[in-house]
């Protein structure tokens, strides 16, 4: 059976179709195809508070497109979830009912802590060492979402107002930095020698891409740095021009390296795993369990 997910974030909108298939009972998920558009409506908001007409047709425009490409593939079943920068727009509620008048999506827009358990349940960290400790780092243009866990067991989820988006409109002070470290560094107390970062989102995604790892390998806290500097060294075009990079993951990847950085370093992790997953994988899932409780067969 063919899923889809629409994650409108930020900074871009992805949608992402899988064909799923059971295997012994247990969902095995087949990536299909991923589609992103850079939206970037979190330069709207977060400097304006609403999303302007011409980004609104850009939305309506991009998820027409969408819903073809899910009937082109035979898509049964769909899953739309916006973010932080429609979680903050003043007029949400207007560019919902066209989106579904229009193009008869429904998007629902997530607070922080559900968007960091539908990461969170992308399950990872289930074949991971049971002896360790995990600790989910998304970062996206508006927020930061934190899940963490030892023993298997869910410890806390939390979302931070603190995205590339706003950290380039300096829309970030220190306070929301200090709150951020001084609860990362009371909830994780205790598990200073076994805790493993794992990071999810376009930007360490690319690095660990620019970092030429093999699958399956960690990058080093150390190794982050020195992105985070040689990368902050150079103009955005040079970036382009050097780096491979599109515009609108040049700007933010190094603003992502700073929150990817400060986070590890208050958790006293060296290390961080980046398995390519992200919230319209989790949405994807979390698709799949609704289907399975409502009896539909896969």
């Amino acid at each position: 059976m063919k899923l889809a997910a629409i994650d409108i974030g930020s900074n871009a909108a992805r949608l992402l179709i899988s064909d799923v298939t059971v295997n012994n009972n247990k969902p095995e998920f087949n990536k299909l195809n991923l589609f992103r558009v850079p939206l970037r409506l979190g330069f709207d908001v977060f400097e304006k508070k609403e999303i302007s007409p011409e980004k609104i047709e850009m939305i309506i425009n991009t998820l027409q497109a969408f819903k073809y490409m899910t009937e082109a593939y035979n898509v049964r079943y769909l899953k739309a979830a916006a973010t932080s920068a429609m979680r903050d727009a003043n007029n949400t509620e207007e560019i919902l009912l066209r989106v579904r008048r229009e193009t008869g999506i429904d998007i629902e827009v997530i607070s922080g802590g559900d968007e960091a358990s539908i990461i969170y349940e992308n399950h990872i960290a289930e074949d991971l060492d049971k002896s360790h400790s995990y600790l989910y780092i998304d970062v996206g243009g508006g927020s930061t979402e934190l899940t963490f866990f030892a023993e298997t067991k869910l410890v806390f989820k939390e979302s931070f107002n603190i995205g590339t988006i706003r950290l380039l409109k300096n829309q970030v002070v220190d306070k929301q930095w200090n709150d951020m470290k001084d609860f990362i560094k009371k909830e994780t107390k205790g598990h200073d020698n076994d805790l493993i970062a794992i990071g999810s989102g376009g930007n360490i995604n690319k690095v660990f891409s620019l970092s030429k790892r093999k699958d399956g390998k960690p990058l080093s806290l150390d190794l982050l740095k020195d992105y985070h500097k040689e990368l902050g060294s150079f103009s955005i075009k040079d970036r382009m021009r050097l780096y491979n990079l599109k515009e609108d993951r040049a700007d933010v990847i190094v603003p992502a390296l700073q929150i990817y950085i400060n986070v590890m370093r208050w958790a006293n992790t060296e290390e961080i795993y980046v398995p390519k997953i992200g919230l319209a994988d989790g949405l994807i899932q979390h698709l799949y369990e609704e289907l399975i409780r409502k009896g539909v067969k896969i």
